[in-house]
């Protein structure tokens, strides 16, 4: 596009390239929406920079700009025309029930184009995220003494059910070996799949093995590099949050797996681009692959172990939780297995634990009413 500068980098950190390009174009993004935003939120982007994760401040920003575009399309709160206008008197007049109007309407909306109709749907976690976006921004309005009143006091709870009441969702292990028995053979492919698998199948095994062994989160996988992997030692390197690193030891199977790939499938350094040389997974188009993409790849092959549709498979997430039960019904101590998912918390880890698998399926196993009925005649 005319007008785009080309960005170079000049790294000199421990970082691979791939994660320093990646945090700026977070950034980027960050700036580019406080832009859009009045300037009297000046106090409140600081707070941002200083207080939370990149990907958390691009979430509060973009519901901020959501907020303040609703203000000027849905209410009279405001006679500004573009959302960096709005002023700081008229948020000043804004009220507890203005918000949890507008948290309302988030519930279901729809925005109207010159082609179509799109409908949004929000959960309560969803909206209980745009009500924290919001009480951040008015609780730091209110400490810069900028607005007049606390209102956030006023905005109604949202029920949100705790971790512990959430019904965990992995693969038993049967599933995970038909699941791999299909990413090694083809086997309950359609034969367009397979067209595909006979060029990917290689790289989709090592992906399913590494989410599968280490329980990664998505954006931890999709940035993985060759250069990440150190055979000779037996590990590999990963970037988690907060700019943490861990060293993961290798086992047999990924080692194995990991350098198929490497040996057997993945482009020569030669034909790919620059930016693209050392990344790990590629996609057909010899780029590094998109979340999106590795979702798609999951989903595709977790449905198989579930014996479901393409639409009802597992996201990556889920295969996070099948390492963690896998992992702690092998018998591993749930500290052990909380380092190595890297949870804050035990009490996170714990929750895996308490998942028996196939408990519910062993309680009504023996009541079998109607067959004992039968039996009985």
């Amino acid at each position: 596009m005319a007008g785009e500068k080309n960005i170079k980098l000049h790294n000199k950190s421990d970082k691979p390239d791939n994660i320093v390009m990646t945090e700026h174009q977070i950034l980027s993004k960050c700036e580019d929406l406080q832009k859009q935003l009045p300037t009297f939120l000046r106090g409140f982007f600081a707070y941002l920079r200083g207080n939370v994760l990149p990907m958390t401040r691009l979430a509060y920003l973009s519901d901020i700009k959501f907020f303040c575009r609703y203000l000027i399309d849905e209410t009279e709160l405001t006679q500004a025309e573009k959302t960096s206008d709005i002023k700081l008197a008229e948020f000043n007049k804004i009220k507890a029930i203005d918000v949890n109007i507008f948290i309302d309407y988030c519930r279901k909306y729809t925005v109207e184009t010159d082609s179509q109709i799109v409908i949004y749907e929000n959960g309560n976690k969803t909206l209980a995220r745009k009500k924290s976006s919001l009480s951040v921004m008015f609780k730091q309005l209110y400490r810069d003494e900028l607005i007049e009143y606390n209102i956030t006091d006023g905005f109604d709870p949202i029920r949100v059910p705790k971790a512990g009441e959430r019904e965990i969702k992995a693969l038993q292990d049967d599933e995970v070996m038909i699941m791999l028995d299909a990413v090694s053979t083809g086997t309950h492919l359609t034969q367009k799949e397979r067209q595909y698998w006979q060029k990917t199948k290689k790289r989709d095994k090592a992906i399913l093995i590494l989410f599968l062994t280490y329980g990664l989160r998505l954006f931890e996988l999709r940035q993985l590099n060759v250069s990440s992997f150190n055979f000779s030692r037996g590990e590999f390197k990963i970037y988690r949050k907060r700019d943490k690193e861990a060293i993961m030891p290798l086992n047999e199977s990924v080692i194995q797996v990991v350098s198929d790939y490497l040996e057997n499938e993945r482009s020569d350094e030669d034909s790919l681009d620059d930016i693209n040389k050392d990344a790990l997974f590629l996609s057909l188009q010899k780029r590094r692959m998109t979340e999106r993409q590795i979702r798609e790849l999951v989903k595709k092959y977790t449905s198989i172990g579930l014996a479901t549709s393409r639409k009802a498979g597992y996201s990556p997430h889920k295969l996070r939780a099948t390492a963690a039960t896998s992992l702690i019904g092998r018998g591993n101590s749930i500290f052990d297995v909380q380092a190595l998912l890297d949870h804050e918390q035990v009490t996170t880890t714990q929750l895996y634990a308490g998942h028996k698998m196939n408990v519910k399926r062993n309680l009504v196993k023996d009541m079998e009413w109607e067959l004992e009925r039968k039996e009985r005649e």
